[in-house]
This record gives C-alpha cells, sequence and structure tokens, in this order.
C-alpha cells in the first residue's frame, strides 16, 4: 500500500513490484524492475529513500531515512528477508543478507556482500566488494568470482519474480 505523508508521495515505477501489504510511505522512489516484498516497509515520513532499478527488497525489510536525509540504494542491490536498513548509501550491486542492520549514515559499497545477522555500525564504510560479517561487522574476505556469479543468478531471479507478479498477478483466497 502506498501512502501520502506531509505532501510527500511515493513514485514506483510501474515496471516495479509492490506487494499489497508492504507500506511505502510518503518521499520514495523505486525504480524500473524492483521487487517490493510482503511486508516490506519503507518510511520516508521525514527522509527520503531512493532505490535503484533491479532491486530487491525482500519480505519484511524495514527501510528508513534519518530527518532531512537521503537511503539511497542502488542498482540491482538485494536485501535480504528481515533486515533492516537505515544507512545513507547502498553502492550498486551489493547484498544485505537476511536479518543483517545497516545502521544510521553507515555506506555499504559497490558489490560488497553483508553476510546474513552481520550488524554494520552507525557511520561505518564497508569497501567496495568486501564480505563482512559478526556484530559489529568486519570485512572477512574479498569478494571471488563465485559469489559475484550466485548473487547476479539470485538479483535476476526476482527481477523476473517481479515481473511475473505483474504479468499474472496474485488472486485472493478466502
Amino acid at each position: 500500500m502506498r501512502y501520502e505523508f506531509d505532501g510527500r508521495s511515493p513514485q514506483v515505477s510501474p515496471r516495479a513490484y509492490v506487494s499489497e501489504t508492504a507500506l511505502v510511505i510518503g518521499d520514495v522512489v523505486v525504480g524500473d524492475h524492483c521487487y517490493i516484498g510482503h511486508g516490506a516497509i519503507l518510511r520516508g515520513d521525514y527522509g527520503r529513500i531512493e532505490i535503484g532499478e533491479g532491486t530487491a527488497v525482500e519480505e519484511g525489510v524495514i527501510i528508513h531515512a534519518p530527518p532531512g536525509e537521503t537511503c539511497r540504494i542502488g542498482r540491482r542491490v538485494t536485501m535480504g528477508h528481515g533486515a533492516i536498513v537505515h544507512c545513507a548509501e547502498i553502492g550498486d550491486g551489493a547484498t544485505i543478507g537476511m536479518g543483517a542492520v545497516a545502521s544510521l549514515g553507515a555506506v555499504i559499497g559497490a558489490g560488497a556482500i553483508v553476510a546474513e545477522g552481520a550488524v554494520v555500525k552507525g557511520r561505518d564504510v564497508v569497501p567496495e566488494r568486501v564480505v563482512v560479517a559478526g556484530s559489529p561487522a568486519r570485512v572477512v574476505r574479498p569478494v571471488q568470482d563465485k559469489d559475484v556469479e550466485w548473487w547476479d543468478w539470485a538479483k535476476q531471479l526476482y527481477v523476473d519474480l517481479a515481473e511475473k507478479y505483474l504479468r499474472v498477478g496474485m488472486r485472493r483466497l478466502d
């Protein structure tokens, strides 16, 4: 469901899928071929959220921007189920694992992988093309070709799923 708040309305590409159970509030921009999953919450009530093309916001993800700031999420980013994203920026092709936290003002570099359950603390910077894990998150290794190959496949899965939801739709059963 999309909501205007304080004179600001979501701008969602007609080529993006947004679940009817997702909440998209205020100053939120969603690009082409995005998947906004069931139960996701995108709160652009006093900050702005920008989501690039081909990005997957999986079920239960919460995204929020601080007052007067922008949370910029790049192209072909994956945010796994239950992630909390309150950061300044996530670079193109990055992955935020299930249940991970990207806290206030954090920056996640392009192609980086934040492991499941990891906590990227406020204002921390995750370099490009590294894997971070733990709480607080620490670099554990560089991203490998096999990671890129697997995540490219997984990212395309959600682009295709968004297109299918738009094409086929869902039918409510009572």
